[in-house]
């Protein structure tokens, strides 16, 4: 396969369907009980951090990224990632981690965060949160409990309980504001 035939592109609704069916062969029936996943469920994530990597127009790999708070802290929960087993180990999914961290970035957002392997996304920037300094509402390995830092001290401001943002109670977190240009 060419890696020159795979467009990336933002997410839109009409590709529900198809990433569900990504997620559901990545990850099966079991992702419903992860942590990850039930901070998922408390509110949407975000289409315009959400990314899709599409051959012939067909999808074939998704990263979608969800508002989350913690402590002072706010950031994007990265995650699912998930590529179609014959896509696997072509760089799709990191090109698409790479796209969505700069989308977080532009858009403002302090911090990005995941669960996942360090040797797979430290090449990518992601660094181990300090033991017990973030908790999600189910069993985590807390080694992979991993952040990248957006802006300075972004991550020691995430402390405690991870919620989605739009379940929380509503205090001054909220998404960035983005300056236009003038």
């Amino acid at each position: 396969m060419n890696l020159a035939d795979v467009l990336y592109a933002p997410e839109s609704p009409a590709h529900d369907t198809e990433i569900d069916a990504i997620n559901e062969e990545a990850f099966g029936p079991g992702r419903y009980t992860r942590a990850a996943y039930r901070i998922r469920e408390g509110g949407p994530h975000d289409r315009t951090l959400s990314f899709v990597a599409l051959r012939d127009g067909v999808v074939i790999a998704s990263v979608r990224q969800t508002p989350v708070v913690a402590g002072k802290g706010r950031a994007v929960l990265l995650g699912p990632l998930a590529v179609r087993p014959a896509f696997k180990n072509l760089g799709i999914g990191r090109r698409l981690v790479a796209i969505a961290l700069e989308a977080a970035r532009a858009a403002g957002w302090p911090a990005v965060v995941l669960v996942g392997d360090e040797p797979y996304y430290g090449p990518l920037g992601f660094r181990r949160i300090p033991y017990g300094q973030l908790e999600m509402p189910g069993p985590v390995d807390q080694n992979r409990l991993l952040a990248v830092e957006l802006q300075p001290g972004a991550v020691a401001r995430l402390q405690g309980m991870m919620q989605n943002a739009a379940s929380a109670p509503r205090t001054a977190f909220s998404a960035p504001k983005v300056m236009a240009a003038s």
